[in-house]
Order: C-alpha cells, then sequence, then structure tokens
C-alpha cells in the first residue's frame, strides 16, 4: 500500500477517534476501541499521537458513589487546541457551503438557509419560554443559549434587559454572513414577544453579543371624567 494511503487512512481514523471524544466526552481507550469497532492497540496508537499533538488529554475517570478496588480508569478529553480545531475545520465547511448558496441563490437564499437553521432552535426552546412567568422570560433565553454553548447573561438595563451572549460558536462564518445573526435576532423576538434590538455582535468584533430587550410599556393612567365618556 502507498505510504500516502496509508497516512491518510491513520489520519481519517483519528479524526474518527477524536471526534468521537469530541461528542461522547471523556472517553477510555476500552470505550473508544468498542465504540468504533477498532482494536485496543489501534485506539492506543492513535491517542498517542493526538497527545503528542496537544489535542487531548488523560486524566483519571470521575467516580460518583462509592470507588470499587483498582486504580481508576484513565479518559481521554479533549484540549483547547482540540476543541477549536474541530471548530476551525467546521467554520471552513459552512462557510464555503454559504459562499455556494450565496453564489446560487443570492443573499435571499442566504437568509432563509438562516431562518430554517434557527426554526429547530425556535421550537426547542418554545415550550420554555411559553412556561416561563413574563418577568423571567428572558433569564430563560439565557439559560437554554447557555446549555448550547452560548454562555449567557441577562442585566438589567434602564426600563428593559441586555441578554448578553459571551461565546458564539458561529462568529467566524456570521462575520462573512449576518443573516445568521439576523435570524437568531428574529428568534428572540418571537420568543420573547417583543421587538428587541441586537446592539453589539461578536462577528463584528465586539467582545459580547448583546441584544437589547425592552421593558413592558406603562399603561397611561385614565383619568375619571374619561373613563365615563368612555363607558357612555
Amino acid at each position: 500500500m502507498p505510504s500516502g494511503t496509508a497516512q491518510a487512512r491513520d489520519e481519517s481514523t483519528r479524526d474518527r477517534v477524536a471526534r468521537s471524544i469530541l461528542t461522547n466526552g471523556p472517553s477510555s481507550a476500552a470505550v473508544l476501541a468498542e465504540r468504533l469497532e477498532l482494536t485496543p492497540a489501534a485506539v492506543r496508537r492513535h491517542l498517542d499521537h493526538l497527545l503528542g499533538e496537544g489535542l487531548v488529554e488523560s486524566r483519571e475517570e470521575r467516580v460518583y458513589g462509592p470507588r470499587g478496588r483498582g486504580r481508576p480508569a484513565k479518559v481521554f478529553v479533549l484540549t483547547d487546541s482540540g476543541r477549536h480545531a474541530f471548530h476551525q475545520a467546521y467554520d471552513d465547511l459552512a462557510t464555503t457551503a454559504l459562499r455556494f448558496i450565496a453564489e446560487a441563490g443570492g443573499d435571499e437564499a442566504v437568509a432563509e438557509f438562516a431562518r430554517r437553521r434557527v426554526a429547530e432552535v425556535e421550537d426547542r426552546y418554545r415550550e420554555l419560554l411559553d412556561a416561563a412567568p413574563e418577568g423571567k422570560k428572558a433569564e430563560v433565553l439565557a439559560q437554554a443559549l447557555s446549555s448550547d454553548g452560548y454562555a449567557a447573561s441577562t442585566q438589567q438595563a434602564g426600563a428593559g434587559e441586555q441578554l448578553c451572549q459571551h461565546h458564539c460558536p458561529v462568529a467566524h462564518v456570521a462575520e462573512q454572513f449576518p443573516q445568521l445573526c439576523e435570524a437568531e435576532t428574529e428568534v428572540f423576538s418571537r420568543l420573547l414577544g417583543k421587538h428587541v434590538q441586537r446592539l453589539a455582535t461578536i462577528a463584528h468584533g465586539d467582545g459580547v453579543c448583546t441584544t437589547h430587550i425592552p421593558g413592558a410599556q406603562p399603561v397611561s393612567p385614565v383619568s375619571d371624567g374619561e373613563s365615563a365618556r368612555t363607558a357612555r
């Protein structure tokens, strides 16, 4: 077998090992071998390479409850560099795909793609937001976003609130295709039942994605005379 073909196959298998850790969390060599249908020796060889590249690290498996005899199992997790390598690969693929969509169908096609992408998020969040008290909806939205990796929080801002997202998994893609941010803002408006305004985005170089959520509009007091006239 040509050495180039063998190297490509090794890299593909190594990618599967790392991707399995990314998807399933800390994993032992034995679990990886079973999950990927590889021999333990092959998995250990790829793990050694990933360790040498600084893409994974090993640690003792956390045990909840009584610990049995013997040494704790060793599990492998992705390092920050390993996660970044995956995100960069996804960014490149997503940017290429969106560029093709833009060339084939124009900006509106990209906008439609963005709306369909966030529709699934809206469906998942809808039940949570509908069940939340009116004054807690922004906080519940922030919690849901945090669970999806956006590190979101809320803070008071005058008569309203600000929703702050301290991390954006698609920032590099949204830098070129702001339709992603626009579709997300539209979803926030629908979920909160208010017209929200995006003030800053990580994609545009700001430190935090900031969305202003207006407070409840005060009800104008009605005088007794006006009430009487209305009742006639």
